[in-house]
């Protein structure tokens, strides 16, 4: 037993890993899917569903506001965004805000397009708003906005009280845990160029951090880090500087580092697997080579509403059709 759980008592362990949001969602897919389970396979069902939970599946096509409400399930959403798309980075493609924002719909139909846009402007900085991102670039920066969303929704509102000049002791921090996707708007103004002094931003956001030791806020000393390094900065400074940092990547544990983007060992191994079974299908029946599927490339997107099978997502072989739920 680790430390850290050896000081917690029962009830505190079991906030800090969500274990009741886990136990709830699982009797309520049980009770949505009671007509298909067999009464003596109920163990079997809650041992398949907290296997996924453990591997991080649990959230694919599932709704918003279950894959944003544990840390570990956003880290999951974004290991399979990356696991799904990551071609997209193989065959240095550029895509918009938009078709970013269908891949993404793909993976969760309800997914909303400010968090979207608020990745894309970290990336843009302002500038036009359908210009093409790298995989790299928007995966990174949408990563950030996703799994630390509240957090930098309250740095937002600080940074903005900080440049109208209010007194640090006056900055009041918004309760963004409770405002609804539609209620969270682009940043805006929060990108002045004169930007604020980096200590008195830095002990506003360390308030946030120790008010809530158990939400999804950057680890305080990797801030302390980037707010060291100048006298002053913006709020997209700020962005960029977290979307960059290799220990902020680490700590959330969700993607490789940019280096290994297009490394994925496991999931490399078992398409090798996948492909040389084909082949060897191929050599010894040569008639069954007119069933294989023609090559796709999953990061041609040619516009918002076009219409992607699951085979085209690296974690997922099988066939059904899915009709891209976005009306852009």
């Amino acid at each position: 037993m680790s430390p850290e759980r050896r000081s917690q008592s029962g009830p505190e362990y079991l906030a800090q890993r969500h274990v009741l949001t886990y136990m709830e969602d699982a009797l309520t897919q049980l009770l949505e899917h009671k007509d298909e389970v067999e009464p003596n396979s109920i163990a079997k069902f809650f041992s398949e569903y907290f296997s996924s939970v453990a591997q991080g599946t649990h959230v694919l096509f599932r709704e918003f506001a279950f894959v944003r409400c544990t840390p570990h399930n956003r880290a999951s959403f974004l290991r399979l965004f990356w696991r799904c798309f990551r071609t997209i980075a193989k065959n240095g493609d550029l895509l918009t805000m938009k078709e970013y924002q269908c891949l993404l719909q793909m993976l969760c139909p309800d997914f909303p397009m400010d968090l979207t846009e608020k990745a894309a402007r970290i990336v843009l900085m302002d500038d036009a708003m359908d210009c093409l991102m790298s995989f790299s670039d928007f995966l990174y920066a949408f990563q950030i906005q996703f799994y630390y969303s509240e957090f930098l929704d309250s740095a937002a509102a600080i940074y903005q009280d900080l440049l109208t000049g209010k007194s640090i002791n006056t900055v009041i921090v918004p309760t963004s845990r409770s405002a609804t996707p539609s209620q969270l708007q682009p940043y805006g103004d929060a990108a002045s160029l004169d930007g604020v002094e980096a200590p008195q931003f830095y002990q506003c956001l360390e308030n946030i951090c120790e008010r809530d030791r158990h939400s999804t806020s950057p680890p305080l000393p990797l801030i302390g880090e980037i707010l060291t390094s100048a006298p002053r900065l913006t709020f997209y400074g700020f962005l960029m500087a977290l979307s960059k940092n290799a220990g902020i990547n680490q700590s959330i544990g969700a993607l490789p580092d940019k280096v290994d983007l297009l490394v994925d060992e496991v999931l490399d191994k078992e398409l090798d697997r996948i492909v040389a079974q084909l082949s060897a299908c191929s050599i010894t029946h040569p008639t069954t080579s007119s069933l294989l599927p023609p090559s796709r490339d999953i990061s041609r997107v040619a516009s918002p509403k076009k219409t992607f099978r699951r085979s085209d997502l690296e974690s997922d072989g099988s066939t059904e059709e899915i009709e891209d739920a976005s009306e852009i």
